[in-house]
């Protein structure tokens, strides 16, 4: 793939006024959410939190958001398999790190996942569409592990005063209905749906585990179970991209959950900040790639090597 190839049609003037209107909106919301979720922190008690937080944990917590991201690349590879979309392994991860950049710091233009559905659709002569449902149902295996691990908190939560069996029950109905949709309409991303699934229920734990280590950072010995509910269900805020790579939205939810769960609310709001600056460092992985989009493309295949591939056995799914 030469230079030229690999540079997008230029947009618009009404896409880019349009892309620049978004941003400006998205960067005012995050702006006025930041400002109501930090007037009412107490920033003594952050300073001195701080201070005191023990480096290993939060170093720890870097690792396990590491390791998480590892495995969700490999959850979208399971998905692209579904689509006979042979990419490496190592490939995908370098595109998936250099997403989760675009997604935090780049609030406008293109996007994580808009750029990965470009260059996979240039690059396979596949219809965009088809590469968009495969990203479409990455996210949405991510939501429905996190459904999960928010029904299994709930028995920990008292304040919610509701028996187990109801929400397990939603959650189990809405599970099959989910799988029978998508069998029934897009039945071609189904052939690896359980393996999919079982790896974003891993990924979304190591990113509770993650907040437990930074819980653990800043010397907290409460009840985790209401901060970790509460991240999860904050996590949701970022499936709707209204603020600069959720920041904002989370810790917002962070202050208004506070008071109903009992948690201190600049305790809460720091470890919503610090996760948010532990996924930061991780999509730093990402820049390198940014300005090296040679190394990033090493190990992507030919699109005649997929073709003569399908040709061949139209069933084969290989990494």
């Amino acid at each position: 793939m030469t230079e030229t190839e690999e540079t997008p049609v230029p947009k618009t003037q009404k896409q880019v006024f349009w892309d620049v209107v978004k941003t400006v909106l998205k960067i005012a919301f995050t702006s006025l959410l930041l400002y109501l979720v930090l007037r009412k922190m107490d920033f003594n008690m952050v300073k001195k939190t701080l201070s005191q937080s023990n480096p290993l944990y939060l170093m720890l917590g870097v690792l396990t958001f590491f390791v998480s991201q590892i495995i969700a690349s490999s959850r979208l590879i399971s998905f692209f398999k579904s689509i006979h979309l042979k990419v490496g392994f190592l490939f995908n991860l370098r595109l998936y790190f250099l997403g989760l950049f675009y997604n935090l710091f780049l609030p406008g233009g293109i996007g994580g996942d808009g750029y990965k559905i470009w260059l996979l659709n240039k690059s396979y002569k596949l219809p965009a569409k088809k590469v968009f449902w495969a990203i479409f149902f990455d996210r949405l295996s991510g939501l429905w592990a996190i459904g999960l691990i928010i029904v299994a908190l709930v028995a920990f939560l008292p304040q919610i005063n509701i028996h187990l069996s109801i929400p397990l029950s939603v959650f189990v109905v809405g599970t099959a209905v989910y799988y029978f949709v998508a069998h029934r309409f897009f039945k071609d991303y189904t052939h690896f749906f359980w393996e999919a699934h079982a790896k974003a229920v891993v990924v979304q734990s190591l990113q509770v585990v993650t907040v437990l280590f930074i819980l653990l950072a800043l010397h907290f010995n409460g009840k985790f179970s209401p901060y970790l509910f509460t991240f999860l269900v904050s996590s949701l805020s970022a499936v709707v991209p209204i603020t600069v790579g959720g920041l904002g939205a989370r810790e917002y939810i962070f202050t208004n959950f506070a008071p109903y769960f009992n948690m201190d609310t600049s305790l809460a709001v720091l470890v919503s900040l610090l996760f948010y600056l532990t996924s930061a460092v991780n999509s730093l992985l990402g820049v390198y790639y940014v300005f090296n989009t040679k190394r990033l493309n090493e190990g992507l295949p030919k699109a005649d090597e997929l073709h003569e591939e399908t040709a061949t056995n139209p069933n084969t799914s290989t990494l």
